[in-house]
């Protein structure tokens, strides 16, 4: 079998029931964040969606019944068994889940969970009333108490027209679960504080000053550092951005929020990186109603917003601290500046005036700059892959330390 050294290896379970429609979603995500995915059907999936759907979206054919000549002269469940790195099954019903439960092998799915030694994950989805039968959540416990990881059920409105806990959850919360398991978890239990986002300064109750920035670098961030095993504060402004599951999140508006909560949290954390676009000023009043115009030119006196970052650096002990510096102009200068001037062991710089690298976009070219004069400057990649290559050098900074 081929074996994509190159990529992690996921092997994608799809039993019968009404939600394998979404396992082709889950299929084209774990896929597009570079996985080798095979698939294997039960006969009842195959009722509900066709193989060749997932032949498309992985580039890798469905096999078909185990007993199919040819298949099983290359000993073709044992070969996918030891193949996969991960296996996940979703959507996961009933009866697989008893089957599974019991060590049971009737067809090639249940046989290849006996046979593989990867991390297994269920995603559960059935009817409300059979998922409250006391027989299935013996069988989840049973697989729970194995190390199995279970994912959902959510609870909502089923096919059925039932409401309640069944429904099987979203399959980009079950791919980040799979990626989870397929990390390096090199920053286990480390604690990490991530900043992101804007900060919005109030004028009056409908204007604010404020910035461009999504939060998308510092979301990933946090994503990245707690697929490696972090256990990860979130310090979010304003975004209309879902932040990553298994995170704790702090939200903010102000400045001033932002210096509040990062100074109550910092001094629990190991790592801190302070990704958010924080305004630098703040109108001198927030007036309490909306300030209207009198045709007098009206002016608005701006004074300066707490310096979180500087803030940090005259009490970094030894935490590693990380910097952003979103510049416009003389990229590596400024930052270089700002790298001494706040006692930082990683600054990383960017030029925001880039279209393909500035704020509210998918990918971003920074260059890592550290106190001992290092430069180093990354290609145009995607934020995920910045913040994996920032959490490299974090790591190594731990194992220094």
């Amino acid at each position: 079998m081929e074996q994509t050294n190159d990529k992690p290896r996921v092997l994608l379970g799809i039993t019968g029931g009404i939600a394998a429609y979404k396992a082709a979603e889950l299929a084209s995500r774990l896929t597009q964040e570079g996985c080798a995915v095979r698939v294997v059907m039960t006969d009842h999936a195959r009722r509900f969606v066709g193989p060749l759907t997932f032949a498309a979206l992985t580039g890798h054919p469905v096999p078909g019944d185990w007993f199919e000549p040819g298949q099983e002269a290359a000993i073709g469940h044992i070969d996918l068994a030891r193949w996969a790195q991960v296996v996940a099954v979703a959507p996961a019903t009933a009866n697989f889940i008893a089957k599974a439960a019991l060590g049971l092998a009737d067809d090639l799915l249940s046989t290849l969970i006996l046979a593989t030694t990867a991390p297994l994950l269920v995603a559960p989805a059935m009817n409300p009333q059979m998922y409250a039968h006391p027989t299935v959540g013996e069988n989840l416990a049973r697989l729970r108490a194995r190390g199995v990881r279970l994912v959902g059920p959510a609870a909502g409105h089923t096919a059925c027209g039932e409401e309640g806990p069944g429904r099987m959850v979203e399959p980009a919360l079950i791919a980040e679960h799979v990626l989870d398991l397929l990390a390096v978890r090199d920053l286990e239990g480390v604690p990490v504080l991530v900043t992101a986002g804007p900060t919005r300064e109030h004028l009056d109750p409908v204007r604010y000053l404020s910035n461009p920035s999504s939060g998308r670098m510092g979301l990933e961030i946090a994503r990245m550092a707690r697929r490696r095993g972090a256990r990860v504060t979130l310090v979010l402004g304003p975004t209309h951005l879902e932040p990553p599951f298994g995170v704790e999140v702090v939200t903010v508006t102000s400045a001033q929020d932002m210096a509040e909560a990062v100074g109550r949290l910092a001094p629990k954390q190991k790592v801190i990186v302070k990704a958010a676009a924080v305004g630098d000023f703040r109108p001198e009043q927030c007036h309490p109603r909306k300030v209207k115009k009198s045709g007098q030119g009206e002016t608005c006196q701006l004074v300066a917003t707490t310096d979180i970052l500087a803030g940090l650096g005259r009490d970094k002990g030894d935490r590693v601290l990380v910097g952003f510096a979103a510049e416009t102009d003389e990229v590596l200068a400024h930052a270089g500046a700002k790298l001494k001037a706040k006692n930082l062991d990683l600054m990383v710089a960017n030029d925001v005036s880039a279209v393909d690298s500035g704020f509210a976009v998918d990918t971003n070219r920074v260059h890592f700059l550290t106190p001992a004069g290092e430069v180093e400057t990354l290609p145009l990649l995607s934020k995920q892959e910045v913040a994996q290559r920032l959490l490299d050098r974090v790591a190594r900074l731990l194992g220094q330390a």
